[in-house]
């Protein structure tokens, strides 16, 4: 909406028109267009859907394919890492295989979050939807991706169950009387909590997907830089070696000046917060406050961009 007003001079001078006042850039549209994205859940929804459906177009088994890329990959690594750190595999392969799984989900909202709006320029010419539709499409084929992957978490528990329901250690598999080193509590109840951990990260998924696509959009050699350093985020964060060999007990206590590199990568509390609870591991609480604190500070960001840039998206594509 527009706001005209006219001031009349004195003197019974001609009156003067002051230029309307958009609202385009306000917090209101930007919280609009994202009510409005999720009220279109149908839409999104079925974008999302189709995007899995087209990438395995014609295949005997469809989906399915990225259950088994995800189980000969941790299967292989698992084999590999658990000889290299001398590690028992029946503790050390849920360790890797849950991680593999939620970074799946990160590394992938953010590369192809990145293209949210550049990959949907068609549809932003011709459709008139919220751009949080597009957000959420991405975020959702993700999220269906990552269930199809959680088809491995389930067999690998199912396999290693009886070494993971009572306390074990990940660096011997048992914690004996005297053991030094970190024992966790194992596979039970307290389990649950990687729901709302879950929750979380697919919350911050959403910012993160909604500022990257606006600025990508604005800037194309963006998606170059991130892409590059998504690599080196992969192995800078606890997935394939397990922060329990830096703690004390472990076989590279010696190293344990890492560890404050460790609790300041970001990367390390959101997959943390998912899967700890998955292998029977406990959650620091420390964790649970740097994620909060990365949601509040991250959506603060997108409604900025969101207010600011929202109706020039569709002039960048």
């Amino acid at each position: 909406m527009h706001a005209t007003s006219t001031v009349h001079a004195a003197d019974g001078a001609a009156p003067t028109s002051v230029p309307p006042i958009s609202d385009s850039k306000t917090f209101s549209r930007a919280f609009a267009d994202i009510k409005t994205g999720f009220a279109a859940r149908e839409l999104w929804g079925h974008l999302g859907w189709q995007d899995i459906k087209q990438r395995y177009r014609r295949s005997v088994i469809g989906p399915f394919w990225i259950t088994i890329s995800q189980g000969v990959i941790a299967l292989g690594l698992g084999l590999l890492y658990s000889q290299l750190f001398g590690m028992p595999i029946e503790t050390f392969l849920p360790y890797l295989s849950t991680g593999f799984i939620i970074w799946g989900f990160i590394s992938g909202c953010l590369s192809e979050g990145m293209e949210t709006f550049i990959s949907n320029e068609g549809l932003i010419k011709q459709l008139p939807a919220p751009l949080s539709v597009y957000v959420l499409r991405t975020v959702w084929r993700q999220t269906l991706m990552l269930v199809h992957n959680l088809i491995v978490y389930v067999i690998v528990i199912a396999i290693f169950f009886s070494a993971l329901n009572h306390d074990y250690s990940l660096n011997t598999g048992n914690c004996n009387p005297g053991f030094s080193g970190i024992c966790h509590p194992g596979i039970g109840w307290y389990s649950l909590t990687a729901i709302p951990g879950f929750f979380m990260l697919a919350l911050n998924a959403g910012w993160v997907t909604l500022l990257l696509g606006i600025i990508s959009t604005r800037y194309r050699d963006i998606p170059q830089v991130i892409n590059s350093l998504i690599q080196l985020l992969f192995y800078m964060t606890p997935i394939v070696w397990p922060i329990d060999q830096l703690l004390a007990g472990g076989a590279r206590a010696a190293t344990s000046w890492a560890l404050p590199f460790v609790h300041g990568n970001p990367l390390f509390h959101f997959i943390q917060i998912v899967r700890a609870p998955l292998i029977g591991q406990e959650v620091s609480i420390n964790s649970w406050y740097v994620v909060l604190g990365i949601t509040v500070v991250g959506w603060v960001l997108a409604l900025v961009a969101m207010r600011n840039y929202r109706s020039r998206v569709s002039y960048w594509v």
